[in-house]
């Protein structure tokens, strides 16, 4: 079940924000957000597959993004009205699915980075934006095939976040972690392999915020221009000073963001009342 965050706005359905975390974390990283949103909206959480408190996976590789999908959707499916998305890296991927799911109870859609990296192989596999991304996945499955499962999540750690990364973890967060890397490694497998193509985002009709960071990596760039050419009502913000994991090393002003636009959706049926 997802953390659920609600104000006091009294009877009636609220309007219902949903946040999807990053590969390795869980829908904790949203707290911020949800602090800010709270009093007018009804905010959850969920944990995705193999995090938190979600399920494990145990399908085959190539299916859990299918199935993250999928279970998103029964939980928009649940909400009373209208559904705004919020998605970070994978998260962003899958609130970008949904929203192809279920268009006509998705009034708006923020992504910060998502990792569609089926659009980089379509586009060009040999360019560097390809090719890094699919270096990485390869050491990955190399170092789980030798059992080495601290490696293959410095790997990923010092990819994502930059160089040295990793070695700054707490012993608890890099045990975490670690033990996260198959079901990550499942999620790189299922995004190359992902049946959505990039003509498919045009049905992502609603209004989206692209959020990125200017010091993110070759791939996360590339996917950006593919998809805001291919997204019909799309905002671009590039950010100063941060990289892929803007949503949780700059917590407070992208949630700041993100609550100014998802409030400039609502604003004519909602009052701009603040967070306490």
């Amino acid at each position: 079940m997802p953390s659920i965050y609600q104000g006091d706005r009294g009877a009636g359905p609220e309007p219902t924000v949903i946040c999807l975390h990053a590969s390795g974390g869980s829908g904790a990283q949203w707290k911020a957000l949800a602090d800010k949103l709270r009093h007018d909206f009804q905010v959850l959480t969920p944990d995705l597959h193999g995090h938190g408190s979600a399920p494990s996976w145990l399908g085959m590789p190539a299916d859990i993004v299918a199935a993250d999908t999928a279970r998103i959707s029964r939980l928009a499916a649940q909400v009373e009205g209208r559904v705004h998305l919020v998605g970070h890296s994978y998260g962003g991927a899958i609130a970008l699915r949904v929203a192809r799911h279920r268009p006509r109870s998705v009034e708006s859609v923020v992504v910060y980075e998502p990792v569609t990296l089926r659009l980089l192989f379509d586009y060009n596999r040999k360019h560097r934006a390809a090719a890094e991304v699919a270096e990485v996945a390869s050491d990955i499955g190399r170092a789980l095939s030798g059992g080495d499962y601290e490696l293959a999540a410095r790997r990923f750690v010092d990819y994502w976040s930059g160089a040295g990364q990793w070695a700054r973890l707490s012993p608890e967060r890099q045990v975490a972690m670690a033990l996260r890397m198959p079901v990550i490694q499942a999620q790189f497998t299922s995004l190359f392999h992902d049946s959505v193509r990039r003509a498919g985002y045009a049905s992502v009709s609603m209004p989206v915020l692209y959020l990125a960071g200017r010091d993110t990596r070759a791939s996360t760039r590339r996917i950006a221009e593919l998809l805001t050419y291919t997204l019909p009502d799309v905002e671009l913000e590039t950010l100063d000073g941060m990289g892929h994991l803007g949503p949780v090393t700059h917590a407070e002003p992208i949630a700041q963001r993100i609550a100014d636009f998802v409030r400039r959706q609502t604003a004519p049926r909602l009052p701009d009342r603040k967070a306490a």
